[in-house]
C-alpha cells in the first residue's frame, strides 16, 4: 500500500513538473532582460515576465488547493473560488470552453479537492481544445460532481482511468497519476466512490461524497 509519504511525494513530482515551464520561462526572460538593451525588446521581455509570474502564481493557487490543505480540513469553500482557480488554470487557453453549472454557494472542501482534480484531468484531455463542462450538487446529504472533457480528439492516459478505479497497481504510481489516486481515496474516506467513461469524442467522471 501507498504510504502517504510516498504520495505526497508523487504529487510533489506532479508539481513540480507542471511549474518547470512557466518557472523556466522567467529564469530565461530574466537572462534575456539583462543583456537586452534596445527599448522595445526590452518592453517585450517585461510582458512576457508578468505573463510567466501569472502562470506560475495561478498553478500554484490551483495546487494549493487541489493538493494541498489550504485554509485546513473540515470547512466548506465558497464556490467561487474553484471556479477562479479552474478558470486561471485554463488561462489564455481560447480553445478551450468553459461551461459551470454549481448551484450551491458552498462546497464542502473535500468536494472542491476532488472537482479541481477531475478539472484538471479534464483539461489534460482536450490538447486540441473543446468544451469542459463542470457540474456540481449537493442533495441527500452527498455533493455529487460531473466533470465532462468534450473535444476534436480526447487524449486520456487509461492509467489515470485505473488509478480513478482503483485497478492501478500502487507500485505503478507516478507523478502522473498521483492526484486521480488521491481523489479516489479521498471520496472512498468518506464513503463515496469515482467513476469515468471514455468514448472518441468526451471523457465523462463522476464523483458523489457524503457529507461527513
Amino acid at each position: 500500500m501507498t504510504s502517504p509519504t510516498e504520495l505526497a511525494a508523487l504529487l510533489c513530482s506532479r508539481l513540480c513538473h507542471d511549474m518547470l515551464s512557466p518557472v523556466g520561462a522567467l529564469s530565461n526572460g530574466l537572462e534575456l532582460l539583462r543583456d537586452e538593451r534596445d527599448p522595445q525588446m526590452r518592453q517585450r521581455c517585461m510582458e512576457l515576465l508578468e505573463q510567466s509570474a501569472r502562470i506560475s502564481a495561478d498553478k500554484l493557487k490551483f495546487f494549493r488547493l487541489a493538493y494541498g490543505a489550504a485554509g485546513g480540513f473540515g470547512q466548506d469553500v465558497p464556490v467561487e473560488e474553484p471556479r477562479a482557480l479552474v478558470q486561471a488554470l485554463l488561462g489564455d487557453n481560447d480553445r478551450i470552453a468553459l461551461a459551470w453549472a454549481v448551484g450551491d454557494a458552498m462546497l464542502p472542501k473535500a468536494a472542491v479537492k476532488v472537482l479541481l482534480n477531475l478539472a484538471a484531468i479534464g483539461i489534460d484531455a482536450l490538447p486540441r481544445g473543446g468544451n469542459l463542462d463542470i457540474g456540481a450538487e449537493r442533495r441527500d446529504g452527498a455533493t455529487e460532481i460531473a466533470v465532462r472533457a468534450a473535444g476534436a480528439r480526447i487524449a486520456f492516459d487509461r492509467t489515470i482511468g485505473q488509478a480513478l478505479e482503483g485497478s492501478l497497481p500502487e507500485d505503478e504510481l507516478s507523478g502522473r497519476t498521483a492526484p486521480a489516486h488521491m481523489v479516489r481515496l479521498l471520496a472512498e474516506e468518506r464513503g463515496g466512490g469515482l467513476q469515468y467513461a471514455l468514448t472518441d469524442g468526451a471523457l465523462v467522471m463522476g464523483a458523489v461524497l457524503p457529507d461527513a
